[in-house]
């Protein structure tokens, strides 16, 4: 079937397809807006990755720096020490689809929140275990699942996983991103090595992450 110039149905093809764009920028735009961050402080960033990638609402997990003083700081100067930054991960997730409760479920469960200034064999303040909340909401709601855990806990200890307020974080080098996809075996072998998998299971039971 042929239109000529002026056809009212091809005319009308055309209104259609540009509203169909319209529609769909705007449902871009929508989602984009609506995408939240969490950020978390558990020992090494490699360990923290796959745990919250794995989540069906996650859309990104970024290994970096965090809650220190030091602008752009290079990871050998965090790891060593003095910059007050914690290797930490920030998550983009969609709300809709995940929720920040989950989220910080499956943070205590990947970590061992009777460790002060250590997280498994890395031991100083940059493998602290701490919550970075970005808004009041996820304040409150670090607090209350805090709280929460402390009277359920199935373990001896306090917790003394810090809840403070996000502050600017800085992404680790490329080398650091997905680590545990990068290097399966030697990912494999730091994790072993570590004792990570194995103070968890001490920890949480079958309940433990991995």
């Amino acid at each position: 079937m042929t239109y000529s110039e002026g056809d009212p149905m091809k005319m009308f093809i055309a209104a259609m397809a540009g509203l169909s764009a319209i529609f769909v920028a705007a449902a871009s735009v929508t989602s984009a807006v609506n995408l939240e961050k969490a950020t978390f402080a558990g020992g090494c960033f490699w360990c923290m990755e796959h745990p919250f990638e794995q989540i069906p609402g996650v859309v990104s997990v970024t290994s970096g720096y965090t809650g220190g003083s030091k602008k752009d700081p290079a990871y050998e100067e965090v790891s060593a020490g003095g910059t007050g930054h914690a290797e930490s991960v920030e998550i983009v997730y969609d709300p809709a689809r995940v929720s920040y409760e989950k989220l910080l479920n499956v943070f205590w469960h990947n970590i061992d929140p009777t460790a002060k200034d250590r997280q498994f064999c890395d031991i100083g303040n940059q493998y602290r275990s701490a919550i970075f909340y970005h808004n009041e909401e996820q304040h409150r709601l670090a607090l209350h699942s805090k709280a929460q855990l402390e009277k359920n806990k199935p373990f001896q200890g306090a917790i003394v996983t810090e809840v403070v307020q996000a502050s600017v974080f800085y992404s680790a080098e490329d080398y650091h991103q997905q680590y545990y996809k990068k290097n399966p075996i030697r990912y494999k072998f730091y994790r072993y090595r570590c004792g990570r998998d194995e103070r968890l299971k001490e920890l949480w039971g079958d309940a433990a992450g991995h």
